[in-house]
């Protein structure tokens, strides 16, 4: 799996004109999921994102995570994060999971990140075509890959 992860005040996803979530302060997530993608690279990657220390402390240090701030989560699936280029100019997409696949562990992603910070994570919809609007705070925006953990 992998994730861009942007530290946010808002943001929020609207589909053909309506907003079907926000959140205020907190993780803006990223999500893309390959075809070798476990629910080993789910819980890794949940304890992961929970615990990830980019919310300021009182000295403005980054030494804060969404458990300590009681921040809020958006995932948005996007299998573009599995692009390669390597080849012409045009991506191809033949690591991202097809949607028989990730669509089960997308939710399984959802279920467990809300075991980790509670029911305060937002979703987009898998599939759609989605208009999403952040304010990123910061900016601050971290990559994880939970195949390059080790």
């Amino acid at each position: 799996m992998r994730t861009v992860i942007q530290r946010v005040k808002e943001a929020s996803v609207t589909i053909d004109g309506r907003v079907v979530s926000a959140i205020g302060n907190g993780l803006l997530v990223f999500l893309g999921i390959e075809f070798s993608d476990t629910g080993e690279d789910i819980d890794w990657l949940c304890r992961k994102i929970a615990r990830l220390r980019v919310f300021g402390d009182a000295d403005g240090a980054m030494n804060n995570s969404l458990l300590d701030i009681d921040g809020e989560v958006l995932v948005v699936s996007q299998f573009t994060l599995h692009a390669s280029t390597k080849k012409g100019n045009r991506p191809s997409f033949i690591k991202a999971a097809r949607p028989e696949i990730a669509i089960p562990l997308y939710e399984a992603f959802i279920t467990q990140l809300k075991t980790e910070i509670g029911e305060k994570v937002q979703t987009g919809e898998f599939g759609a075509m989605m208009d999403v609007a952040l304010i990123n705070d910061g900016p601050v925006t971290i990559n994880i890959d939970s195949k390059t953990r080790e």
